[in-house]
């Protein structure tokens, strides 16, 4: 039987993951987003740091180096470890999809599972530069650069995986604009969806 599940893409600064793991809290489910990393590793025995490295970016030329035992398993010769991560995530989420009910936040998860309830946090860019100022103690020139980047790299990441426009609000079930609302007027919409 099919799993409730709420995936949760988002806007660098926008607080999409703490309104999702606010979310899963609130509801007593589960809550994945660096998290399956970690299930990535062990699943396939992979150095975590190589996986976090590679996390929701587009692959590039950069694999493991020749000699990296990782490197000479035929299953990954030749193949960027942006791609091993995402078919594991993949697999992961999935998986999960039969399981249990949680919150997923990133990772295309709206994409592989389109049948749930998809949510798209943003802010405005000024706010959200605030935000990574506050929350990383940076100055405010670095998180304008920092937040530029990340979303960056999340669209590309998105839209090289999925084919769609990251930023097509079309796509997604839901879309709150996180500076408008607070974290628990957030979560007490989607517990809302979630509970329909």
């Amino acid at each position: 039987m099919s799993k409730r599940i709420i995936t949760i893409n988002r806007m660098y600064g926008s607080g999409g993951r703490a309104i999702g793991k606010a979310l899963a809290e609130e509801l007593g489910i589960g809550f994945y987003d660096r998290e399956l990393i970690e299930i990535a590793a062990k699943k396939k025995n992979i150095p975590l740091g190589d996986l976090a490295d590679v996390d929701e970016k587009r692959p590039g030329v950069w694999s493991f180096p020749v000699n990296h035992e990782i490197q000479i398993n035929p299953e990954y010769l030749s193949i960027p470890m942006n791609d091993v991560l995402f078919e594991l995530q993949r697999d992961i989420i999935l998986s999960l999809s039969d399981k249990e009910d949680c919150v997923i936040v990133g990772r295309c998860a709206n994409h592989i599972l389109l049948d749930r309830t998809s949510v798209f946090i943003y802010a405005p860019f000024e706010t959200r530069v605030k935000t990574i100022m506050e929350r990383l103690d940076r100055e405010e020139k670095s998180a304008r650069k920092l937040v530029k980047r990340m979303d960056k790299e999340r669209k590309a990441y998105y839209e090289f995986f999925t084919d769609e426009n990251w930023l097509d609000m079309g796509q997604y079930d839901l879309c709150i604009d996180s500076s408008r609302f607070t974290t628990e007027e957030i979560v007490k919409i989607l517990k809302e969806a979630y509970e329909r």
